[in-house]
């Protein structure tokens, strides 16, 4: 059985929670559980008559369910959020935290593939119950489906290359392996830069193989309607692709473009951002090397 300490130290975990503002009698939902660390958090803050509802879609995580009267988790997507919630009755929730990302715990496990640190087969699905994952979106994505991958979801320059290349040597033999996709990466760029290389490819895949940006999306516009006035939403991202569309949700309620003026040039917007950008501390670097690239936004919902 996976036990907690196999899952990643919760990155920013004070300055998350905190960033709810927590009503010990509020109800809050935490849609990326994991390991639990941002959960027994805010559930160390609520009182008797509080609620917590956790969203994981990893079956992994299911064993590090919390025993407490106040704690559901449930086994879906957290771009379902609102649909799942409806099923306990809930309409409206106090706050919303989201650590988005990948857990050290699916990084460390080898046959999971997610890491370039291992071989295995290339797999990446975060839900191990969806049928698409990485080896069928390297083998029967076209060339010019893969060179789009690569360019938005891993800002790679020579995704046309790479794209031309999978294409080409999966015609002797299907691309089944972590060590087949390395190597075919490996000409491609100087050892210099592979690591980061290897990382931008990987992303990629594993975004389209999770629907990671849709998902997202729904999730960002689920927060809004569930939200009341005077709601919290704590988001962690570790990726410019993640933080954007955050950022800018944050400010104006849209992904793109701005918000339309009224006759007298005012805008209104659903959110007001709660202090500056958070990322982790020197001592928390030190601590937990996953906290690098955390960068963490809060905003409160002004009105209704």
């Amino acid at each position: 059985m996976t036990q907690v300490n196999s899952y990643h130290d919760p990155v920013l975990l004070q300055e998350s929670v905190d960033g709810l503002a927590i009503d010990p009698a509020g109800t809050y939902v935490d849609v990326t559980f994991g390991g639990g660390g941002h959960s027994r958090e805010i559930l160390s803050r609520l009182g008797p008559e509080g609620r917590l509802f956790a969203f994981d879609q990893d079956q992994d995580a299911l064993n590090n369910a919390i025993d407490d009267e106040r704690f559901i988790l449930i086994h879906e997507n957290f771009g379902y959020m609102k649909r799942f919630l409806r099923f306990y009755g809930v309409q409206k929730v106090d706050g919303i935290l989201a650590d988005l990302g990948v857990s050290s715990h699916q990084f460390n496990e080898a046959d999971r593939g997610f890491s370039t640190r291992f071989d295995g087969r290339l797999d990446m699905r975060m839900n191990q119950e969806q049928d698409l994952d990485a080896s069928k979106v390297l083998n029967t994505y076209s060339e010019e489906e893969l060179n789009r991958i690569f360019k938005e979801f891993g800002e790679l320059r020579i995704a046309p290359k790479l794209a031309r290349i999978i294409v080409q040597e999966r015609q002797d033999a299907s691309i089944e392996t972590i060590a087949q996709l390395k190597e075919l990466c490996d000409p491609l760029v100087p050892a210099r830069i592979e690591h980061k290389f290897l990382a931008q490819v990987f992303q990629a895949i594993r975004i389209e193989v999770n629907n990671e940006m849709k998902v997202l999306h729904d999730f960002l516009i689920q927060a809004g309607q569930l939200l009341p006035k005077g709601g919290r939403l704590s988001v962690i991202s570790y990726h410019s692709l993640e933080d954007r569309p955050v950022k800018r949700f944050m400010r104006n309620g849209l992904f793109e473009g701005e918000p339309e003026k009224d006759v007298f040039g005012r805008v209104e917007v659903p959110f007001k951002k709660v202090g500056k950008l958070i990322t982790p501390s020197q001592e928390e670097l030190k601590k937990n090397n996953r906290s690098r690239s955390a960068k963490l936004r809060i905003a409160e919902k002004i009105m209704d």
